[in-house]
C-alpha cells in the first residue's frame, strides 16, 4: 500500500484532468454508480473508500446535498485535494488511512467507492467486503466503480488491447500515458466480475447485481437486506 500511497501521491494533481481521458465513457460510468445509490432521507451517512479527490463523492452530494460525507483514503495529498473541493461545506470529514485496517465506522446508509479496490490483493477485498457489510445499516447499499479482469485469457487481453486503444487515441503525452500504462500494470490487480459478485454474495448482501460494464470497467450494486 506505501507504494500505491506513493504514486497518488504523486499524480494528485493531474488526477482529475486525466480521468477523462483514461476511462472510457466517464461520464456514464460514474452516471451510473450515482443512479444507483438509493437511500431513504434527506440526510444520509455515506463513507467514500479510497475517496482520492472527491470526484465520486462530488456527483454523490449532487443527488444528495444534505449527505453527512466521509471521505476515506490513504493519500494525504489526494484527500488534500478533496479538502479544497469541499472547502465550502461544514459536513464533510477526511480520513487519512488504510481502509484495509482502519476502523470503517458506521452505520451508513450508503458506502460508495471508486477506482480504488481493484488495487487489493484478493484475500483483502473478500475482507473488505466484509468489512463494508458490516459497516451498513439494514437496507444500505454498497456502490463500486472499478475494475475486473476478463473471465478467460482471451477477454483478459481483449479488455487490454481496448483501453490500450483508448488512451493512446488521447491527448495525453507519450510520458502521460507511459506513466499511466506502468501504474496499471505494477498497481492493478483486478478479479474477475464473477469472482466479486460471489464474494459480495457469501458475505450477506442480499440483492447483488452489476448496473455497468464496458471491458474492464464495471458498476456492482449490493444492498444489505
Amino acid at each position: 500500500m506505501e507504494q500505491i500511497r506513493d504514486a497518488f501521491d504523486r499524480i494528485a494533481q493531474e488526477y482529475d484532468g486525466q480521468r477523462v481521458h483514461i476511462i472510457p465513457d466517464l461520464h456514464q460510468y460514474y452516471g451510473a454508480a450515482v443512479w444507483a445509490a438509493v437511500a431513504e432521507g434527506p440526510h444520509p451517512a455515506i463513507l467514500d473508500i479510497g475517496a482520492g479527490t472527491g470526484l465520486m463523492s462530488a456527483l454523490v452530494l449532487e443527488k444528495f446535498p444534505g449527505a453527512a460525507l466521509t471521505l476515506m483514503d490513504i493519500s494525504e495529498n489526494m484527500l488534500a485535494l478533496a479538502r479544497q473541493r469541499f472547502s465550502h461545506l461544514n459536513h464533510i470529514r477526511y480520513v487519512v488511512s488504510d481502509y484495509r485496517s482502519f476502523p470503517l465506522g458506521g452505520p451508513y446508509d450508503l458506502v460508495i467507492s471508486a477506482l480504488s479496490i481493484h488495487h487489493l490483493s484478493r484475500d483483502d477485498k473478500h475482507q473488505l467486503f466484509h468489512g463494508i457489510f458490516s459497516a451498513l445499516k439494514p437496507g444500505g447499499m454498497f456502490i463500486n466503480a472499478d475494475q475486473a479482469d476478463g473471465e478467460t485469457l482471451l477477454f483478459r487481453q481483449m479488455y487490454l488491447d481496448y483501453w490500450d486503444n483508448f488512451v493512446t487515441r488521447g491527448p495525453l503525452s507519450e510520458k502521460e500515458r507511459l506513466e499511466i500504462l506502468r501504474r496499471r500494470d505494477t498497481l492493478d490487480r483486478n478479479e474477475k466480475l464473477s469472482s466479486q459478485l460471489c464474494w459480495l454474495q457469501e458475505c450477506g448482501f442480499s440483492d447483488v447485481d452489476v448496473v455497468y460494464k464496458n471491458r474492464t470497467f464495471i458498476v456492482t450494486v449490493a444492498r444489505k437486506g
